[in-house]
């Protein structure tokens, strides 16, 4: 099974940037789909985009365009997640996450990091 690690999160001004990282280790990681997702307090999980870590596929949730960046470095076996612009309300746990499919709901990725905070600050 894929093992994933997200790093970057912290504080941040509302207006700035933040780069998250997930390191990502496992028999199957290179046919997996990375997804990223983030949960506010007494929220569901949201997805914001995923890529193919094979291919060259990104997607998108439409609220993330333009503002979020998802890449991918596979020499290192690791996928990025850039934010600018941020604002208040994309305060929220950040997690990455592996599937076979890059479907847009959390039930639909197998495996797990124990994420990253950000929060922004008005």
């Amino acid at each position: 099974q894929v093992q994933l690690v997200e790093s970057g999160g912290g504080l941040v001004q509302a207006g700035g940037s933040l780069r998250l990282s997930c390191a990502a280790s496992g028999r199957t990681f290179s046919s997996y789909y990375m997804g990223w997702f983030r949960q506010a307090p007494g929220k569901e999980r949201e997805f914001v985009g995923a890529i193919s870590w094979g291919g060259s596929k990104i997607y998108y949730a439409d609220s993330m365009k333009g503002r979020f960046t998802i890449s991918r470095d596979n020499a290192k076996n690791t996928v990025y997640l850039q934010m600018n612009s941020l604002k208040p309300e994309d305060t929220a746990v950040y997690y990455c996450a592996a599937g076979a499919r890059p479907v847009d709901y959390a039930s639909g990725y197998n495996s797990w990091g124990q994420g990253t905070q950000v929060t922004v600050s008005s």
